[in-house]
């Protein structure tokens, strides 16, 4: 039997403990393999934002925070969620639906999507005031999506990759844009610019409510198994830090102190450790 030293004996658990957070074994859940025949080749954007573990938990975070103050997508939540019983499950499940589209085989991207597309259709509803609402509307999809990609790439370029050119944040974008306009949603923004317009052009379109509220302390609250609390605490304290105002506000979240330095520095020290433990450059 091959003897490791004590160095790639942590980092072995270290890979452990993460998978386990993200694959159900009763489920038969195992990581995703990564196939030179996906959607999207190595090394380009997506491929290495979506790497990156602490980034993309800071920035699923934001992403469902920022998502709520939508009514449709909230109401289609609130409605067709198990959400309050199984946070820890849906995170899960969106971890690795971004992971199957980013780095499996097209084959099994293209069936996740159907199989997402699927489940939205039967996601219909109405507000209180009457309005009808549904999951297959292009731009409630429109409105999830860039609320996600503009969540994962804040969180990679302020805790990973600070001078992470423009043009290599635009062609995160129009790759990101290809799930997007497969699962129905329009319009989609190509660049970052069109991405902070797209907000900008939604914002009439939300609002803060009790319900929201509700939701956002859900999940900054949520412990996932095998999670040390402080980890979380860090997690949710850095995403909230990467809020716009106006979403902070409406949520009823106070910007984080001057703790949040060091909180900062911590992540990024998570960061680096788990790509360190993934043999990531």
């Amino acid at each position: 039997m091959a003897q490791t030293g004590p160095s790639e004996f942590i980092r072995q658990q270290l890979v452990g403990r993460v998978r386990a957070v993200f694959n159900d074994p009763a489920r038969g859940e195992t990581p995703i393999p990564i196939s030179d025949e996906a959607l999207f080749e190595r090394d380009t954007p997506i491929r290495m934002v979506h790497a990156d573990v602490v980034a993309m938990m800071v920035g699923g975070i934001r992403s469902l925070l920022v998502q709520m103050l939508h009514p449709h997508a909230l109401q289609g939540v609130l409605d067709h969620s198990n959400f309050r019983e199984d946070m820890y499950g849906r995170l899960r499940r969106t971890a690795r639906f971004i992971a199957v589209t980013t780095y499996g085989h097209r084959d099994d991207a293209l069936a996740a999507i159907a199989r997402v597309n699927g489940i939205h259709a039967a996601v219909t509803g109405t507000l209180a005031d009457g309005t009808p609402y549904s999951a297959r509307d292009p731009r409630t999809l429109a409105w999830v999506h860039v609320a996600e990609a503009t969540s994962f790439l804040s969180a990679y370029v302020a805790l990973v990759r600070p001078a992470m050119p423009h043009a290599e944040r635009d062609e995160y974008f129009r790759q990101f844009a290809v799930i997007a306009r497969a699962l129905g949603a329009d319009p989609v923004p190509e660049t970052q610019r069109e991405a902070e317009l797209l907000l900008r052009d939604f914002r009439s379109e939300l609002k803060g409510s009790a319900e929201a509220r509700e939701v956002a302390r859900l999940v900054l609250d949520q412990r996932p198994q095998g999670a040390p609390v402080a980890i979380q605490t860090a997690l949710g304290t850095e995403a909230v830090a990467l809020l716009p105002p106006f979403a902070r506000a409406m949520l009823g979240l106070e910007r984080p102190s001057l703790f949040a330095l060091p909180v900062r520095a911590a992540t990024r020290g998570m960061g680096r450790t788990l790509r360190w433990a993934f043999r990531q450059s």
